[in-house]
Order: C-alpha cells, then structure tokens, then sequence
C-alpha cells in the first residue's frame, strides 16, 4: 500500500506554519517539519519528501538558493516551492532559474498554494495506496509484486528503460504505467511501432519535416520526437528497425536534438525514452542484427515480463478482471467462470500471453452467457496451434453432459450452446444413452475425465 506524498516544510511565520500544516494534512498529504533549512533530500530508505516548502525572508535568501541547487542535483523532478515575505522580481527570477516549481508573495492564498501541490505531483500522488500500478497491472505473484516494485522505483528516475517478454506479455502497458507515475506523466506519451514504419519513411516520422522538403511536403510537420516534447517516447518492437536506422535512432537518443527533413534548423529535444521488444536483445546483439551500442544506452533499467504459462497463479485474478470489463463493455451480469472451465484456463500454456486469454474470455461473451462461463462457452484454440498447447478437446458427449446442466437440462438452450438443432440434440442424447434420471455420480464422472 502507497502512502501519501509527504511534505516537508523549512522554518517560517510560525503563524503561516500552522496554518499551512494544518490545511496540507486536512488535504490528505503527510507533513514533516525541518528544523533549520535543508541543504540535502534524507536518504532514499529514511522516507524521502515528495514535496519540499522553503520560506524565505530578507536573511536566507542566499541559502535558500544553494539548497535548491543542492537538491536539484539530487533530484531534478521533486517539486519545490518558494514563500517569500520579502520579494522582488529579481529575486523571483533567481528562484525559478536555481530551479524551484513555483513562487508565492506573502500574502497568499493557501488553497492556491494547494493547487499548485497537487499540480506538481505525479498523477499517482494524488490516488495515494491505489497507483495506476497497481489498479491496472494484475497480479499478485511473486515475480509479480517484484515488478511492480521496479516500476515504481523506475518511474521516478529520467533512466532510458528497455521492456521485454513475449508477445502478449503487457510490454505497452508497462511503458504507459512508467510514464503516468512519472514527472512527466502530465506530458505526451508517444507510441511508435517500429515495425510498422518503413526504413524510407523513417527520418520523416521519428524527425519531422520542412515544407517542400520534398514533393507533397505542403506543410511544416513536427516528428514524434519533437512532439513527445518533455514526455515520453515509447519505441515499440525496436528490435525490428533496420541497423541503418538504429544508428540514426542511437544519435538522436544520446544528444537529444535533431533536424527536420530539409531544414537547417538544430532542435533541442526533451524526452525520456522507453523501448521493448520480444526478442532477446542479448541475442540480437551477438548475432549483430541490434546494434550494441544502442543495446546499453536503452538498456539503463530492464524489465523482463514473463510469460503467462509462468505466473499461473494470477490467471484466476486476470480472469476476475477482464469479466468486469467485458460486463460492462457487454451489459451483462456474469460472475466468473466455472470450476471446470478455469481448469482448462489454469492448464493451458498461453502461446499469446494475457492478450490472448483477453480475447479468449471476449469470444465467450459474444454467444451472451449467463451467470458463470463454463467450458463449453470458450471457443476451441485454433488447429494449427501445437498439440501441447492447446485447451484440451472435450469428445461429443462430454460437451453434451456440460451444456445439459449447465443450463438445468433446458434442451433448447443446451442445443443453442452446442449450436445444434434441439432434433440433434435428442438423436444424440439417445445414441449416447444420456437421460436426466442417469445417476449424478455417472454425470460427474464424465465430466471429470474432462479436467484429468
């Protein structure tokens, strides 16, 4: 569980203080009060404030100052505000270029200075005990909340990250939770699929372009990288650009500036850079196909994300979550899924990872099921999928038996599950010799032999 963002205040009007402290900790936050102005952020494992308060008079000015340089080297995202009893607009200007968040003149508002807090904060602040983490990433295992863990301690940082795992794995997913709990979650996250940009094309996409740069430039066009400015660029399937690009790609990266297609203009770029793929990049890098050098400036912080067939103890909670969202996508009312059904789910070896039990789950709700999914509602794995992979196929009457009470022996709609005609279902029934007065225990134990 998240605890509040904490806020550290530097002497001041004692009045001011209380005050402010008073109204902070009505607003939710954590407030811990300096007994003389801090020159340095407590270490990492004492606590640190996400919020730091000077005030200032006609005597610390100076001080103050170097504290923030000081911090600012330590942390160049925390947010730092300034409360002036005395000001200037000199002063005022050397605050913001020491590097402080925001400015406030004695007397001020305090719910401004509220405002601005909340402002300042990363989004995931502001929803203490209940990140975006840990609202939209599932899991509860292991290696799970060991993720988990990474990406919060990654967020905060301007590190370059590379994402791996296979298809299906969640690789987007983490990048957009790294940027939305970090400073520049406010700023604009842009996703581009390497994949899907030809080597042609390359420079004018990632680059931007000048007007009649070339026939049909009619117009000035920003690239992504220039229109990421102070966000993040996420660059997905990386591995599948060619070397050439690559080299292009390492340059922009390393020296944060580029020029547009046809112009002569340097533009200073600001971006955090996010990177997957689904490959091994330690492979690709001896097998000369991803350029090392590249390999190391995005590889600062990693993240590997393991395959489904791997953390089978979250499948239940995946489940759990994707059922609500299709209820509501759906207008329906299922509760879950059947015990037979999540033995399947729990057995199978998820070649496409979560995306493919998303759309497993989404293909079952297209038939309209009620209460609980049961076996027969998931749609057999295609052919061509290896035999070891695949949901187990069930034999005619074993389905039968399935349909019959899952729907408390209604025929037409036991016949409707198995997309029968109800004349198909009673020849069948009575080759298979299946009546409802046959013993429970006969029942059971065909469906049994279904989950062994």
């Amino acid at each position: 569980m998240m605890k509040a963002p904490q806020i550290l205040l530097t002497p001041g009007s004692e009045k001011n203080c209380v005050r402010l402290k008073s109204l902070l900790m009505n607003q939710g936050f954590r407030v811990q009060e300096a007994d003389s102005i801090v020159h340095d952020l407590p270490p990492l494992l004492e606590d640190p404030p996400e919020v730091v308060i000077f005030h200032t008079n006609h005597t610390n000015t100076a001080e103050i100052i170097l504290s923030i340089k000081r911090i600012r080297r330590q942390d160049p995202w925390i947010p730092l505000f300034i409360t002036a009893e005395s000001s200037s607009e000199d002063q005022a200007i050397t605050m913001f270029r020491a590097g402080i968040t925001d400015y406030f003149k004695v007397p001020y508002s305090l719910n401004e200075l509220v405002a601005s807090i909340k402002r300042n904060l990363p989004r995931h602040m502001m929803n203490a005990g209940n990140s975006f983490i840990d609202q939209r990433m599932i899991g509860e295992s292991q290696v799970m909340q060991s993720i988990k863990d990474s990406l919060r301690k990654i967020a905060r940082t301007t590190a370059s990250v590379l994402i791996s795992g296979e298809t299906g794995t969640g690789k987007e997913l983490v990048a957009e939770l790294i940027h939305e709990e970090s400073p520049r979650s406010g700023k604009p996250f842009i996703c581009i699929n390497c994949a899907a940009v030809p080597e042609a094309l390359m420079e004018s996409e990632f680059f931007g372009y000048e007007r009649g740069a070339f026939t049909g430039a009619l117009a000035l066009k920003r690239g992504k990288f220039e229109s990421a400015s102070q966000g993040t660029v996420f660059l997905d399937e990386i591995s599948e650009m060619s070397t050439k690009c690559q080299a292009k790609l390492l340059r922009v990266i390393e020296f944060k500036k580029t020029y547009r297609l046809g112009g002569n203009t340097c533009i200073p770029l600001d971006f955090r850079v996010i990177a997957a793929t689904n490959r091994d990049p330690v492979r690709l890098v001896s097998e000369e196909r991803f350029r090392e050098d590249l390999y190391y400036r995005l590889n600062v912080a990693h993240i590997h994300l393991p395959p489904l067939r791997n953390r089978r103890d979250d499948v239940p909670l995946l489940v759990d979550y994707f059922i609500k969202q299709l209820n509501r996508k759906f207008k329906r009312a299922v509760k879950g899924v059947t015990d037979n059904a999540m033995n399947y789910l729990l057995e199978y070896h998820w070649p496409g990872n979560i995306r493919e039990l998303q759309n497993l789950l989404e293909a079952a709700f297209i038939d309209l099921p009620e209460r609980n999914l049961s076996f027969i509602d998931l749609p057999q794995r295609p052919d061509h999928v290896d035999r070891e992979t695949r949901l187990p196929i069930v034999n005619e009457r074993d389905n039968m038996i399935s349909a019959l009470l899952e729907t408390d022996w209604n025929k037409s709609k036991a016949a409707e599950k198995l997309n029968w005609s109800r004349m198909t279902l009673y020849r069948k029934m009575q080759k298979y010799h299946i009546s409802r007065g046959a013993p429970k225990g006969e029942m059971h134990n065909s469906l049994d032999s279904i989950i062994k």
